[in-house]
């Protein structure tokens, strides 16, 4: 039966560790060998991971790979990827290099407005309290100057402030919806200072509004915070070539081609059982460089897949189409990134990664993760209409699987070389594996 721990935040990590190990794994001592190989050996740099998060044990390590050739607005990239899939990198980089001598990706950015609003309850007269706010915008903004004077000074800050009536959707609830602009920060410590200033100034000049009753002034804010779905902070990136160039297969003509991946695109974009998979497989390219430059993945992830059921129905984030035989593949969507504050800036890694992008600007940063994600996608859709995902991925996976079965480098140098010429399963390796070890 298991016990609970008191105080485990205050243990040694090394405390910590045994009691994990002891209580929660069947060999102790392999556990403590296994946490203890990826600690790192340099103490500032182990100190500064064990600040990251709370009651680290070690450091869970992830591939870093790079994807290079990507040609985004006549400006060459190698772009880094932090991700464990096998594939994601090579079908990035296999992208990148189909279209380089095909114009490359061309990108541009649409918005980039970030939300945050503050959830209150007003039990009264919808009419006072829109009288009220005329009277309140101002304040909002003067009492906000401490933290936004810094920001304002390099172009940002509050873009607007609006009373949002959301009683249709539960009773006497209101929001003070808020737009922002935030420069090269993310901003999500920016915004939740904001809308927590501006909840505190709600309450209190609520209580001196003439035109309240006593029920009236009493506000009851139920949280202030940033919100994840950010549809007017946006990129567009696209490709574009003539049909006759879109050359990928012996086996298939260019308009055929052409033809399958907007037929593709078209069935993602109809049936949401395969829209999910097709923007899983955007979202591989896009997290891969999200998590690589220190920022956010999951907030990526909700923003975007928010963003692709806007209108009702989930659907492709990506659209194809051929006109005046000219092919176009292209992408719409809403990155809120940051390149500096947070992980950006003290992660020794994500500050290689960017100064590996040549150090962007968010802006910048915004447009390559988004030719990123639709290298990704042109990548998968590809493989999907002309050989199968399966051979290029499990090809890309036999490694893994071989070293699962613990093969030598001398059997993993003749299993190689035998799915050469055939296909590669994980029953078939497997059978293929016990063959030779059997010699």
């Amino acid at each position: 039966m298991k016990l609970p721990v008191e105080g485990f935040s205050k243990l040694s990590k090394e405390e910590k560790l045994n009691w994990i190990a002891s209580n929660y794994t069947h060999n102790a001592d392999a556990t403590k060998t296994i946490l203890k190989q990826y600690w790192n050996s340099s103490t500032d740099l182990q100190k500064l991971h064990d600040e990251f998060i709370e009651n680290t044990i070690t450091n869970y390590y992830l591939p870093l790979g790079i994807a290079p050739n990507f040609l985004i607005n006549d400006k060459l990239y190698a772009v880094p990827m932090a991700i464990e899939e096998s594939s994601v990198v090579a079908a990035a980089s296999k992208a990148a290099k189909f279209w380089l001598s095909r114009g490359g990706f061309k990108t541009t950015i649409l918005g980039t407005e970030k939300v945050g609003q503050v959830h209150f309850i007003y039990k009264g007269d919808t009419s006072k309290l829109k009288d009220f706010f005329k009277l309140l915008t101002p304040i909002l903004r003067s009492d906000a100057i401490a933290i936004t004077k810094n920001m304002e000074k390099r172009g940002g800050g509050i873009s607007n402030i609006e009373l949002r009536d959301k009683t249709a959707d539960i009773e006497n609830y209101y929001q003070l919806h808020c737009t922002f602009e935030t420069l090269d920060a993310m901003g999500a410590n920016f915004i939740n200072s904001c809308l927590e200033q501006f909840a505190t100034t709600l309450k209190r000049e609520a209580q001196s509004f003439s035109l309240f009753t006593n029920q009236e002034k009493d506000i009851e804010v139920v949280m202030s915070i940033l919100s994840n779905y950010v549809p007017n902070c946006l990129v567009r990136a696209e490709v574009s070539c003539p049909v006759e160039d879109l050359n990928v297969e012996k086996s298939i003509s260019p308009l055929d081609f052409a033809k399958k991946m907007v037929r593709a695109v078209s069935i993602a974009k109809v049936e949401p059982y395969r829209a999910v998979t097709h923007n899983k497989g955007i979202m591989n390219g896009i997290d891969a460089v999200v998590l690589a430059t220190g920022n956010d993945f999951r907030a990526i992830e909700a923003g975007v897949h928010a963003y692709a059921a806007k209108n009702g129905s989930y659907t492709s984030l990506t659209n194809a189409s051929i006109e005046d035989n000219i092919f176009k593949f292209w992408i719409n969507i809403p990155l809120a990134l940051g390149t500096i504050g947070g992980l950006t800036s003290l992660h020794p890694l994500a500050k290689l990664a960017l100064e590996i992008l040549q150090k962007p600007s968010a802006k910048e940063l915004m447009q390559i993760v988004a030719a990123a994600g639709l290298a990704q996608n042109f990548a998968a859709v590809r493989s999907l209409v002309t050989t199968g995902i399966q051979k290029g991925h499990m090809k890309m996976h036999l490694q893994n699987i071989l070293n699962q079965l613990e093969a030598s480098e001398q059997q993993k140098e003749i299993l190689i070389k035998h799915f050469e010429k055939n296909t590669v399963t994980h029953s078939a390796v497997i059978d293929a594996f016990n063959k030779l070890s059997k010699h």
